[in-house]
């Protein structure tokens, strides 16, 4: 069991201790190249819930007030092996880490605006799947019955998870509403 993976391509591991350390060491290195934009970088994804398989792919997000002082740290970033993908929507910025030689990825940082609605989804739906385990085991069924069906179309897997993912973070918001 490792931490990458080819890209486009989704296999599933059990929760690794691992991966919580490794989010742990990148999210330092982003906060040292973001040092001076009050930035708040959280684990998020799968990896950091704890009871359910996840892809070994770590997701982190880091909130920040602008993200052309983001990208203005590009240099800095990609020095620390944080490279920048694109800007994948509005208002959010994407990067990635891993072996490029190897199309394989080990980890995605995604960089919103502060306040956001994308930054309260991802936090709402990470805390809401750890503190409901029936949920959670519910997401890792569908998790696994996809990865079965688009074990080589990475697009699809995901696609076909956005229903899910949205039902259970409108329900997360509601019950976190006050908490972010």
């Amino acid at each position: 069991m490792s931490i990458g993976m080819k890209r486009g391509t989704v296999y599933l591991e059990d929760h690794q201790s691992s991966w919580e350390e490794s989010a742990k060491t990148v999210i330092a290195d982003i906060q040292t190249a973001l040092t001076g934009l009050d930035a708040d970088v959280q684990h998020i994804g799968s990896t950091a819930i704890m009871s359910i398989k996840a892809k070994p792919i770590i997701d982190i997000a880091a909130a920040v007030n602008d993200l052309d002082e983001v990208i203005a740290r590009n240099e800095k970033l990609a020095g620390l092996g944080i490279v920048f993908r694109f800007d994948e929507r509005p208002e959010h910025l994407l990067y990635v880490k891993g072996d490029f030689e190897k199309n394989t990825r080990t980890h995605h940082i995604h960089i919103v605006s502060k306040c956001s609605e994308e930054w309260k989804n991802y936090l709402c739906f990470r805390d809401y799947l750890n503190d409901n385990l029936s949920i959670a085991r519910e997401y890792e069924k569908m998790k696994l019955e996809l990865w079965k069906k688009y074990a080589d179309n990475r697009i699809a897997y995901t696609d076909a998870k956005e229903a899910f993912i949205r039902s259970v973070t409108a329900k997360a918001r509601e019950l976190y509403k006050d908490k972010y």
